[in-house]
């Protein structure tokens, strides 16, 4: 891989983070005004269309791409993320997109920590340090024991682990199926789950609201879009801690349009977990090539 790849990818992942940041305020918007469950839902059906679309236009067409050996993990996974991303949701509607943001930042130490029991990967002792230290960064952010706690703050710890999980099945998935057979499964099975729950409490919207729609699907496919040609130019473990850019631009969105605050503890819990999962990932890099 060339000096101007690396330095492409890295490119390209910060304006997916930026990309996915300005999607999360969409949906923290549209959430507040309708239920969060058809605002996902539509987010969906614009994906599935998106992810067919690439799959019609690759090599084999279609029935290529969907095909798989294992359809039961591929929809579970699917179903997963669906089920997880509306946990999300529903955080920025609780907590904002600050707090949700600075907790759900620790979803790559509890990646290393699963990776054990469920992918039989070895966790040595530094990474599981840089685990306990990320964790004590969540609680400097919840601060138990010191303010009355709110229950509202394991929505996005919960939609963490979920997307901790969602990530280590799509690595396991990864064992026999390609990355476009898991997109393609991704989209199509989230959008069934997604009509299947949330056509029940469809709501009319506002003619500005539909566009505020239009550009939650856009955002979504072009973050997807461009995560895949970050992935392609350049290796994830060199881009990867560069998906921490999402934390600092959804705050940002967070505090400038929606006039939330920024706690102290929020930011240096936040600090700490970051610091942690760098650690992590670069620990992940270290022991890839054989440190």
């Amino acid at each position: 891989m060339t000096e101007q790849n690396a330095r492409l990818g890295i490119l390209l992942m910060i304006a997916t983070t930026f990309v996915f940041a300005m999607q999360d305020g969409i949906s923290r918007y549209l959430a507040g005004e309708y239920n969060v469950l058809m605002v996902v839902m539509i987010r969906y059906w614009f994906f599935a269309a998106f992810v067919i679309a690439i799959a019609s236009r690759s090599r084999g067409g279609l029935a290529r791409v969907a095909r798989t050996d294992q359809p039961l993990l591929q929809i579970g996974r699917g179903a997963l993320l669906a089920i997880e991303i509306c946990v999300m949701v529903l955080g920025f509607t609780l907590l904002g997109l600050v707090e949700s943001h600075a907790v759900f930042a620790v979803y790559p130490l509890l990646i290393a920590a699963l990776s054990g029991p469920i992918l039989g990967e070895s966790v040595g002792w530094r990474r599981w340090a840089a685990i306990g230290v990320g964790f004590v960064g969540v609680l400097v952010i919840l601060q138990p024991g010191l303010r009355v706690f709110e229950i509202e703050a394991l929505v996005p710890l919960t939609s963490a682990f979920m997307f901790a999980l969602y990530g280590l099945l799509t690595r396991y998935a990864a064992r026999k199926d390609s990355a476009e057979t898991s997109f393609f499964w991704t989209g199509t099975v989230g959008a069934v789950v997604m009509t299947a729950v949330g056509v029940w409490y469809w709501e009319p919207m506002t003619g500005g609201d539909w566009l505020w729609m239009a550009a939650l699907c856009v955002t979504g496919a072009t973050g997807h879009w461009l995560l895949i040609k970050t992935y392609s130019v350049a290796e994830a473990s060199l881009v990867q801690p560069f998906a921490y850019f999402q934390l600092p631009f959804a705050a940002g969105l967070g505090m400038v349009v929606f006039g939330e605050t920024l706690e102290w503890n929020v930011a240096t819990g936040a600090a700490i977990v970051v610091s942690a999962g760098l650690f992590t990932l670069w620990r992940a890099r270290v022991k890839a090539q054989g440190g």
